[in-house]
């Protein structure tokens, strides 16, 4: 049976995007992950609020080079960590399709 992680953002716009994530078969912790995620968000969220106007396409590009540097660390030959790593990938981009996504109604008085 495959866990599942849910986990809610809310965007700049104050849009809610609420995800349930595939969690890895040898995941140790989900607790950790979802407090890794929250950290990763919150520190793009700080550096983009100091560099301003900032191409999503960039932090996105930013995002796949932090997962190769990961990756590259591991203590694993990297064609097992790039395995690894476009599992993840896809498994999350997969759950992306998936999101229900809350604008918190625009109303018309």
């Amino acid at each position: 049976m495959v866990l599942l992680l849910p986990y809610d953002v809310t965007t700049a716009t104050g849009e809610r995007i609420a995800f349930e994530f595939p969690l890895h078969s040898e995941t140790l912790s989900a607790v950790q992950v979802s407090q890794l995620l929250t950290a990763v968000l919150g520190a793009i969220d700080r550096e983009l609020r100091v560099l301003g106007k900032t191409a999503n396409g960039d932090v996105m590009q930013a995002l796949a080079m932090a997962l190769a540097a990961r990756t590259a660390m591991l203590h694993a030959p990297l064609a097992t960590g790039r395995r690894l790593a476009l599992d993840l990938a896809a498994t999350a981009l997969a759950a992306a399709e998936h999101c229900e996504r809350d604008d918190g109604g625009a109303g018309h008085a």
